[in-house]
């Protein structure tokens, strides 16, 4: 199993080159040479499995032998030992043909943890073996940061600093990231966007000298180790669903495309999955896309769901990669237009298989409320903002009545208590474990949207740390 960029000019990689590099070097991201498929017979022995025995089948292929399976193993069982769930993604059923997936069950309460925090110990058993040490640089849109930063505090091989929008996360989402005591995080509040945010990561990796200055790794969806280890999810959902002699749809609420496109690759590797519905908030730039074929980039309008409020989705480029037939010349060419024009349309042959594959839905705020009181009315469910976008999403776009749908429940309601508060009167508690997150000391600080002097920022307290 080796690794190209989907715009086609960086070097081919193995695994763990793939995990240290994250971006990149000519602006693209990585994806598999070519997909690895399991057979019917392979899926139906699956069955049974628990999470970590089925989390090491399914990701065993695109390790391309750089990770033993006996030392692999260890590591995603070590992963999953902070969920509070036995089932680590528990599935509840709503109605006859209805299902949530619960993903929120980490450290962190969101579903970036079910990656992360393998993740954090793939970068340090990899770089521990190597002798080196990596500068994990991210930008977040409210629950990456606060899970990439849990999964990757104290360990030794990593520093890691995580830009955010200034006062456009939740107030439990800033606390997650910045009552951390650990030496090794940094938090950057940048003045703008969350797109401003993912700019800047993007520009820092495109920077060559900065990149090998710092030793830059990657910790956001745009790293493929990350989509890897969400694609397990999607076939324990199937799983339990009658997979492989049953199909599934998934609806998944979603802004940077990472979370549906390890479903795609789900499907891609013989998950029998007919549709993907993803639910989007005002900021609904990919809804508008597959409605008309036409992906335009407008101004981020901030809403009850922050890690929704997304223009710019970084992981598309992986769908777009295979809708222009894996030209990896197509897709720079594409790119550029986006960048240059704020919009983009794709061949007509590639727009019909996504028209095909996925539909897409939106909801306003007061929507939004709506639904968190509609779903608590009809069955006692607490949803967040977020997870009942998809939800909302899954039954507004059903189509065949025959197919189970799973909607993607992305975060515990406890870390948007607000929204679910004026919604259903009832405000969710944080866990034992968080209870004291509010009085605990904050450590941030907060840059303008300037490239030159988020660098200087990172540049400086690295050297601070290598001189230590």
């Amino acid at each position: 199993m080796r690794y190209i960029s989907t715009r086609g000019e960086a070097p081919i990689l193995d695994f763990d080159e793939v995990l240290l590099a994250g971006l990149a070097t000519d602006g693209g991201l990585y994806v598999p040479e070519s997909w690895p498929r399991f057979s019917v017979d392979e899926i139906r022995a699956m069955q049974g499995l628990s999470y970590t025995e089925l989390a090491t089948r399914i990701m065993l292929p695109f390790l391309g032998g750089r990770l033993g399976e006996a030392e692999f193993s260890e590591l995603v069982r070590d992963a999953y030992t902070g969920f509070d769930h036995d089932a680590i993604v528990p599935l509840r059923q709503l109605d006859d043909n209805l299902w949530l997936m619960e993903l929120f069950h980490g450290p962190t309460l969101a579903f970036k943890d079910v990656a992360l925090q393998l993740l954090g110990r793939l970068f340090d058993h990899v770089l521990t073996r190597r002798g080196e040490r990596l500068t994990i640089v991210g930008a977040t849109s409210g629950d990456t940061g606060s899970a990439a930063i849990e999964a990757c505090r104290d360990r030794e091989a990593l520093d890691i600093f995580i830009l955010y929008p200034h006062g456009r996360v939740s107030d439990v989402q800033r606390r997650q990231m910045t009552t951390v005591e650990s030496a090794n995080v940094h938090n950057i509040a940048i003045e703008g966007s969350f797109d401003d945010c993912q700019d800047l990561v993007k520009a820092m990796f495109g920077d060559a000298g900065f990149r090998q200055a710092i030793r830059l790794g990657a910790v956001n969806s745009i790293n493929w180790a990350r989509i890897m280890a969400q694609i397990v999810y999607y076939f324990r959902a199937g799983l339990a669903l009658g997979a492989p002699d049953r199909p599934v749809n998934f609806a998944v609420p979603t802004g940077n495309f990472g979370n549906v496109y390890a479903g795609y690759a789900a499907r891609e590797m013989g998950l029998p999955i007919s549709r993907f519905i993803i639910g989007s908030n005002r900021n609904d730039i990919l809804t508008r896309f597959i409605e008309t074929g036409r992906m335009e980039a407008r101004g981020v309008e901030p809403t009850l769901s922050p890690s929704m409020d997304i223009q710019v989705s970084s992981n598309f480029e992986r769908l777009l990669f295979d809708a222009c037939d894996r030209e990896g010349a197509a897709v720079r060419n594409t790119m550029a237009e986006f960048r240059e024009a704020g919009w983009l349309t794709i061949p007509q042959g590639g727009m019909d298989r996504i028209q095909s594959l996925f539909a897409g839905h939106r909801l306003d705020d007061e929507q939004t409320l709506a639904a968190i009181r509609e779903e608590y009315s009809a069955n006692g469910e607490l949803l967040d903002p977020h997870s009942v976008i998809g939800v909302a999403a899954a039954r507004a776009k059903a189509g065949d009545p025959t197919i189970p749908i799973v909607s993607m429940a992305t975060a515990h309601p406890a870390k948007f208590p607000d929204a679910v508060e004026r919604a259903t009167g009832i405000r969710p508690q944080l866990p034992d474990r968080l209870a004291d997150l509010f009085e605990r000391e904050e450590r941030y600080d907060v840059l303008p949207n300037d490239l030159q002097r988020v660098m200087e920022h990172i540049s400086a307290r690295v050297a601070i740390k290598g001189a230590a």
